[in-house]
């Protein structure tokens, strides 16, 4: 074989830098894409009053990547966050309505009750979720569908399927449409919760030994870390943001519902695959799930103003994500 092609077979640097790090690149590259399209396709896809709505509507989303993150890192998933986020709703509701409907003078008592109920709740699923997997030993996967069948099938029951109303307009008027130095507050909470995410991930030992757990058990229980324990604390954490989530999601509707949710386990684990979080765990970042999330949203608002039926946007949810694998692959 001559050393002249050899040469030609040999990768390129520049070739060989983009294959290492096609994976970092996606999101970008994805992020310029969707708004070449969308704004050449929508007039309206750049106006303030949009690019506003956008990052309005990713907070629910992103509550609930942020949870599924961190059990990611773990080496699991959580498909139960959506039901997680239905009975959260439809609990929380009932509690308020309940509580507000005996002491109508004492909304702040209404409005606790259902805050500590719906937050009980997300802790509740999760726990059962963490003690199925580590405890029993199931996959995560078969583990958290089938909770999100049952919680599921508990929202039915409790609600009935019909919305939940009487709730004290209090909650509506501070966590759905209140404001503080003219931000909305749900968008402070996120904001919040980010910031938290991102410390206890990257400065708390417990950070450290969600990585250590999910990058490699075995080793980690080796070197002392309380693997079982890390895995239960990550699903409870999980399930309390998706109560977070479904808490606000209620205050914006001004009504228990059973129906909302729903997507939330596909879109909360493509926003995070497409941000780098490995399935197999020990690898994410809580700034590039951020920007999954907008993403995500991003394409959904995009097709809203394009006109494009409901239905597509599961078929770009999922071309995203399969795309996102595609580039994940080794």
């Amino acid at each position: 074989m001559s050393a002249a092609q050899t040469n030609t077979d040999r990768p390129r640097p520049a070739m060989l830098w983009l294959s290492e790090n096609r994976q970092i690149l996606a999101l970008p590259v994805m992020f310029v894409v969707a708004l070449l399209v969308f704004a050449a396709a929508a007039p309206n896809f750049l106006s303030t009053d949009n690019l506003t709505n956008v990052a309005r509507q990713s907070v629910y989303l992103l509550i609930v990547a942020l949870g599924q993150l961190i059990v990611m890192i773990t080496g699991g998933l959580d498909l139960s966050v959506g039901s997680n986020v239905s009975l959260t709703s439809v609990v929380s509701a009932m509690v308020m309505a309940t509580v507000f409907a005996g002491n109508p003078d004492a909304p702040w008592l209404a409005l606790w009750s259902g805050l500590v109920a719906g937050m009980a709740i997300g802790i509740a699923v999760g726990l059962v979720n963490g003690l199925g997997v580590t405890l029993l030993r199931i996959h995560p996967f078969m583990m958290t569908l089938g909770m999100s069948s049952i919680v599921f099938g508990l929202t039915l029951f409790i609600s009935g399927g019909v919305p939940i109303y009487g709730i004290p307009p209090l909650h509506g008027e501070i966590f759905g449409f209140g404001r503080i130095f003219g931000l909305p507050i749900p968008a402070i909470v996120a904001l919040f919760l980010v910031v938290l995410a991102y410390a206890t991930l990257q400065w708390t030992r417990f950070g450290r030994h969600l990585y250590a757990t999910g990058g490699n058990n075995r080793a980690a229980a080796l070197s002392g870390v309380r693997t079982d324990r890390v895995t239960v604390v990550a699903y409870m954490m999980c399930g309390l943001l998706a109560a977070l989530s479904g808490l606000l999601l209620t205050a914006r509707l001004g009504t228990g519902e059973a129906n909302i949710g729903g997507t939330l386990p596909l879109e909360s684990i493509a926003a995070c695959v497409i941000s780098g979080v490995s399935l197999a765990g020990g690898r994410g970042r809580t700034l590039m799930v951020v920007l999954g999330t907008l993403l995500i949203v991003l394409v959904q608002n995009g097709l809203n103003l394009m006109q494009v039926g409901a239905y597509a946007q599961f078929v770009a949810t999922g071309a995203i994500l399969i795309f996102a694998m595609a580039l994940a692959r080794n």
